[in-house]
């Protein structure tokens, strides 16, 4: 065990705070590991949301050892492929911490076991399912009152402004692109254009004049 120094210690402290934070932060679908490489004997030194089995005073892993022997080790790896003991797979990222001098002190990893997110992707996906045999009904409204909102939005953004912003003449000249475009003749027209622009309907109406 290499002696600490009293700023590695501090900084070795502070880190299991920040551990603890994203092990309640991510539970139960994320481990997250702190390893002290300054004891690379006993170098887990803290473990929360534990799905490897592993556990406080543990060895370091093949990456810690790799840290320890090379400074210029990347001090970020994200989002690798890795396997649990049991054999479950898993997404991980371990963030090497240098001290003042850009010594590998420890090193913060995530775990995220996959299988939760497969098996919750699974569920998600039968819940989602549908039965293309059964009665046809839309709960949405009519196509056209998408494209009257698009539209508006569009003529708004031409003009690098917000549809309830525009002034009176900028909505006469809205109101003939839309008659233009034969939205005007869409069901409930007036009606979805007064409530886009933020004014009453017998204001849409008079636009449209």
């Amino acid at each position: 065990m290499t002696k600490r120094t009293p700023d590695q210690q501090h900084l070795l402290e502070q880190m299991q705070h920040v551990a603890e934070g994203l092990g309640r932060t991510l539970a139960p679908f994320t481990e997250v590991v702190l390893h002290d490489l300054l004891d690379p004997s006993h170098a887990v030194l803290a473990i929360h949301n534990n799905l490897s089995g592993r556990e406080v005073g543990d060895p370091a892993t093949e990456l810690g050892l790799a840290r320890i022997a090379d400074p210029a080790f990347p001090q970020v790896l994200a989002n690798y492929a890795n396997t649990f003991p049991d054999g479950r797979p898993a997404k991980s990222t371990s963030i090497g911490i240098k001290d003042r001098d850009q010594q590998y002190i420890a090193a913060l990893c995530l775990n995220v076991d996959l299988n939760l997110f497969r098996s919750l992707q699974a569920m998600l996906g039968q819940f989602s399912n549908v039965d293309p045999t059964a009665v046809l009904e839309s709960l949405a409204p009519a196509a056209g009152a998408d494209a009257i909102r698009a539209h508006i939005e569009q003529f708004a953004a031409r003009l690098s402004t917000t549809p309830r912003a525009l002034k009176a003449e900028d909505c006469r000249a809205l109101m003939r692109e839309l008659g233009d475009a034969g939205l005007l003749e869409t069901r409930r027209a007036m009606e979805t254009i007064a409530a886009h622009l933020g004014v009453s309907r017998a204001t849409a109406y008079n636009y449209a004049k």
